[in-house]
């Protein structure tokens, strides 16, 4: 492997790693003998950060000399900061330049607020366009250019592919986070089918390589990659982005009629179709049930509704269509229960959340959600596409009241002892870490 070219030599002090693999345990929900690493000692000081534009070379601070440089890709500003804010923070306070490049909207002042170097780039979300393709590897690859980032850090599909296309050939680590997988291994379209077959082999040649890690959050997403040809060595398992149970605490069940919600985009593929049907099923049970549906079409995603088609949900008995909320601890407070049932996830942060504020929860026996949820212990798990059965679990834990007060408390300790920032970031700081040491002893 190249040594890492950087303005300064990295000075990466050695730590213990500890490495689970094969013999790791064998979690309870199936998780078996994840390449998990955890890093056991103290971190960087903190580095001084300010803002950066992609063009403009001589503008980039410089860092303590044993400050390494951290780049996130990320294809939207909202998404690096509703799931990887802690991990980014956690790199941060150990000591890492943390650089975030991303197509910017709305986000730009909370992200250099965290003190982190904003890089604005066009990111086209759900095109195929080589020409829009094109635009984001050169932006890539500018920044690579004048950056020189010793770990890239790609987040989601899309991401990956570019953003390793862009790093050929430059020096630096890359992890790449395929958590879900996305539409495209999740859809039975004949365009889904085809993007599929097309982009296995690509993705072995991109992820095949050294100095590359491929990041997942289930033991079923890292089995996906290597029935892709991608071997278990470059596959590290991290079980989620991380959540503050500081700030989401423990929340007394709100009066009132029995309330499940929803927080996610509205896709097909998070199963938000199946969860209006299964509400229309218990209504006509004569249920008072009322459902919370927080989230917003996703027009870049072909399994997305329509907007018409998620106000006219409004018009049912018992259904409120919130749109986008920010106050997440606010509509768990609403609500007695959380349900979520996707066709396949990385690991669901609105389940994570929901569980951190103390709520019971109902989801898919699918890829994600059961990393989360233990049937008979903090909530239920339904067939994929079932609206009776959701409808059925739903009235359970609904009308179930001292039940729900047990899967709630449960949940709550589940997300501390294994999901919490701290526990997840410490994990991701460490991988970062044994990837400089890597190239440092190469």
């Amino acid at each position: 492997m190249k040594m890492i070219t950087h303005n300064t030599r990295l000075s990466c002090p050695k730590r213990s790693l500890i490495s689970f693999d094969k013999a790791a345990p064998r979690s309870p929900r199936g998780n078996a003998g994840s390449r998990l690493y955890i890093f056991a000692g103290d971190g960087y000081e903190g580095a001084t950060l300010a803002h950066h534009d992609a063009n403009t070379a001589n503008a980039i601070p410089r860092a303590a000399a044993s400050a390494p440089r951290l780049l996130y890709v990320v294809s939207e500003d909202w998404y690096f900061l509703s799931h990887r804010l802690p991990m980014a923070r956690a790199a941060r306070d150990a000591g890492f330049e943390v650089h975030v490049a991303t197509r910017v909207k709305d986000g730009a002042a909370a992200i250099e607020a965290e003190r982190f170097i904003l890089h604005p780039i066009p990111f086209a979300r759900g095109h195929l366009s080589p020409l829009a393709s094109l635009a984001t590897i050169l932006a890539l690859r500018r920044i690579h250019r004048d950056l020189a980032p010793a770990v890239t850090h790609h987040v989601s599909l899309q991401p990956s592919v570019l953003g390793l296309i862009a790093a050929l050939g430059r020096p630096g680590a890359c992890v790449n986070a395929l958590t879900g997988l996305g539409y495209s291994f999740t859809s039975n379209s004949v365009k889904a089918r085809l993007v599929k077959l097309a982009i296995g082999p690509a993705l072995r040649l991109l992820l095949d390589r050294g100095g590359i890690v491929s990041l997942v959050q289930n033991g079923d997403d890292r089995a996906a990659l290597m029935a892709l040809g991608i071997p278990k060595s470059r596959i590290a398992l991290i079980r989620g982005s991380g959540v503050d149970v500081k700030r989401l605490a423990p929340l007394p069940e709100p009066p009132g009629p029995p309330t499940a919600a929803f927080v996610g985009r509205l896709l097909d593929d998070k199963g938000i179709r199946t969860l209006v049907d299964a509400h229309r099923l218990l209504r006509a049970q004569g249920s008072d049930a009322r459902l919370l549906i927080a989230g917003t079409p996703d027009p870049a995603n072909p399994a997305s509704v329509t907007p018409e088609e998620a106000a006219s949900w409004n018009n049912e008995p018992g259904i409120t269509w919130l749109g986008h909320v920010d106050d997440i601890a606010g509509l768990w407070a609403r609500a007695h229960l959380a349900v979520l049932p996707s066709r396949r996830e990385g690991l669901p942060l609105s389940l994570l959340e929901a569980a951190a504020c103390g709520r019971a929860m109902v989801a898919t026996d699918v890829p994600g959600c059961r990393e989360i949820v233990i049937p008979g212990e903090n909530g239920l798990l339904v067939p994929v596409d079932n609206a009776t059965a959701l409808a059925d679990a739903i009235g359970q834990l609904l009308r179930e009241t001292e039940q729900r007060a047990q899967f709630a408390a449960a949940a709550r300790r589940l997300v501390i002892e294994e999901f919490s920032a701290e526990t997840i970031g410490r994990q991701t700081v460490a991988l970062y870490r044994h990837l400089l040491e890597m190239q440092n002893s190469s």
